[in-house]
């Protein structure tokens, strides 16, 4: 993959809001008559991340990226479940607040990263082709039509493996319905955003990417580089 200026900042930041999004989604918060994760405040932005790596240098920095975000969250469980696994200083009273913030349980843990996985995946090379469907045109087609398509993968897959069996299909319909909608609508009003960042770094980078031979098995990291217009 050729060098770029700003694609290791961007990766980097990608990774912190993911890394801050899980720690968000504790907190039940209410948006209206919906309760929603507090992740909702940041989550959504990983999915512009993902249109912005596709858009701007290709499917193979999107595939980068979302891996380096799967590890690093599952380091992130990995270590925290360690910390709070260790005894507590018998002066430190605060354990209970510690383990509520970063106390994951194991199923959500599972449904989380398999589901950002899915989602993410679904979400770039739904980008990728549509772009090369659109011959370039057209944007806000392939920013709202990817997350469409991802969100619809991440949302139903995290609330199916977290609460499959706990609640009824109707309860787990509504939940599945309601994040999806608030997720969509993010992104359609970060739309005007997009096309700013995206044209700015496609300007600055020299870069427009064409994944027209990409290999999009998501396992696959030794790729041809995407073409540039």
């Amino acid at each position: 993959m050729p060098r770029f200026r700003y694609l290791d900042a961007l990766t980097t930041a990608f990774v912190v809001v993911l890394l801050v999004s899980n720690l968000l989604a504790q907190k039940i918060c209410r948006i209206g008559p919906w309760p929603v994760s507090g992740a909702i405040v940041l989550f959504p932005i990983t999915y512009i991340f993902a249109d912005v790596f596709t858009e701007v240098y290709g499917y193979a920095a999107s595939r980068r990226a979302i891996w380096l975000g799967f590890f690093a969250t599952a380091l992130l469980y990995a270590v925290a479940s360690l910390v709070i696994a260790l005894p507590s200083d018998p002066e430190w009273h605060n354990q209970a607040a510690f383990l509520t913030v970063f106390g994951f349980l194991p199923r959500i843990l599972i449904a989380s990263l398999i589901a950002f996985w899915a989602g993410e995946f679904a979400n770039s090379y739904t980008l990728a082709r549509l772009k090369l469907v659109t011959r370039g045109r057209w944007l806000w087609t392939r920013t709202v039509g990817s997350t469409v398509v991802g969100q619809a993968v991440d949302t139903t897959l995290v609330i199916l493996l977290t609460f499959g069996g706990k609640y009824s299909a109707h309860t787990m319909f509504q939940i599945i319905y309601t994040g999806y909608l608030l997720k969509v609508g993010y992104e359609v009003l970060a739309t005007p955003l997009t096309y700013l960042v995206v044209g700015w770094l496609k300007r600055a980078e020299g870069s427009d990417a064409f994944d027209t031979h990409t290999n999009f098995n998501p396992f696959r990291f030794a790729d041809r580089k995407a073409s540039q217009v």
